[in-house]
């Protein structure tokens, strides 16, 4: 029997980052308690919640005190250790399990499940060393992505490879130190898109809109929804992510990255166990965010239509973009401005976000890409 976590009990996160505020946000709005456990005092999520456990993620003395002080226990990030995950399951719930998280951590064994659930994953070739890289470049044929199979995130991790006769071998070197490699194809983009999809353990279902989302330097700087796509696109992603949660096992929210190429091909790029920076901008556009899915589908409530109120924008703030998005708040009636609350601030490190209520995707993101915060 499945066990339903109500109102007045207490969730446990791994992880204090953004993710886990916004969870946390969530949690404390339907009346849940909430302890954080993270390495850095007064983290995000520590800010808001009702207790933190400063510790390593990998404590395991530390992640049991944690379990054993919550009726259920979640994450906010992928890269938490299966294995420690199914030791505090001897302590409390932890409804999503670790079959999301063993296959989402590596590239290798998500790419698989991909193609085994039916679907096209980015074109690929495994290597482990330098000869088979040059075999893969030639099979594939460039560009080519490099990138390490475990880890990475934001573009870490990983090297485009525009010219095979003009590469530093060296860099290619230093990822096949860490292990395994993948490379990858670089598909001619029409655009990215994502969806956000969130379950229970009774295996009801959300799915939300498609996002479109636009990065720059590999970072997300801005998504929007709903998605510009064709009907019978669309149609094909909710079916991949409603297939794919289900070949999961999903309990929670988690988010699925796509390519959609020149010529309409559908393409699954990554997997997300967790909730996901394209789908903040659910917090105001949805009758329900993804982080309020999250909740719900680990403690087992029952999980709604999911509605899109109002089409909506979001920006990406920054280290370099926070000052000055702040310093033009007063100007700016329409912006729902989020800071996240870290410690310290760095060029390029996600420092909150901006969403905004919009009639006119287009006018609305034209008017952030003029706007000079987001020229840096």
């Amino acid at each position: 029997m499945t066990k339903t976590i109500l109102p007045g009990a207490t969730i446990g996160i791994i992880g204090g980052g953004q993710l886990g505020q916004m969870m946390s946000f969530s949690a404390k709005e339907m009346g849940y308690k909430v302890i954080i456990l993270d390495p850095t005092p007064d983290c995000p999520a520590a800010q808001v919640s009702d207790n933190q456990i400063v510790a390593e993620y990998n404590d395991l003395a530390q992640l049991i005190e944690l379990a054993k002080r919550c009726d259920v226990l979640t994450y906010e990030f992928e890269n938490v250790d299966a294995e420690t995950i199914n030791e505090v399951k001897k302590y409390t719930e932890v409804p999503q399990g670790t079959k999301a998280l063993t296959i989402t951590q590596d590239r290798v064994f998500e790419k698989n499940f991909i193609e085994k659930s039916g679907f096209s994953a980015v074109p690929h070739v495994v290597i482990d060393n330098i000869f088979e890289y040059h075999r893969a470049v030639e099979k594939l044929g460039a560009p080519v992505i490099v990138k390490t199979t475990r880890g990475g995130y934001d573009g870490k991790g990983q090297i485009l490879v525009e010219d095979p006769e003009n590469v530093c071998y060296a860099d290619i070197e230093e990822l096949l130190m860490h292990g395994t490699c993948i490379v990858e194809k670089k598909i001619a983009l029409k655009k990215e898109v994502s969806i956000v999809v969130s379950a229970n353990s009774s295996r009801q279902t959300s799915i939300f809109p498609v996002i479109e989302n636009v990065h720059r330097h590999n970072i997300l700087h801005l998504s929007s929804c709903p998605a510009l796509i064709s009907t019978e696109t669309e149609n094909k992603i909710y079916q991949i992510g409603e297939k794919l949660a289900q070949n999961l096992e999903l309990v929670g929210t988690m988010c699925i990255e796509f390519f959609i190429s020149t010529t309409d091909e559908v393409f699954v790029n990554e997997i997300a166990p967790r909730p996901h920076n394209s789908g903040h901008l659910t917090i105001e556009s949805c009758n329900i965010s993804q982080f309020d899915a999250h909740i719900r589908g680990v403690c087992n409530l029952a999980m709604p239509k999911i509605k899109l109120l109002q089409p909506a924008v979001m920006v990406n703030l920054l280290g370099q973009h926070l000052q000055p998005a702040k310093e033009a708040l007063s100007k700016h009636v329409e912006w729902h401005f989020h800071d996240y609350g870290k410690a310290e601030s760095k060029n390029n490190r996600k420092m909150g976000h901006i969403t905004i209520l919009s009639d006119d995707l287009r006018e609305t993101k034209n008017a952030i890409e003029k706007n000079s915060i987001w020229d840096v």
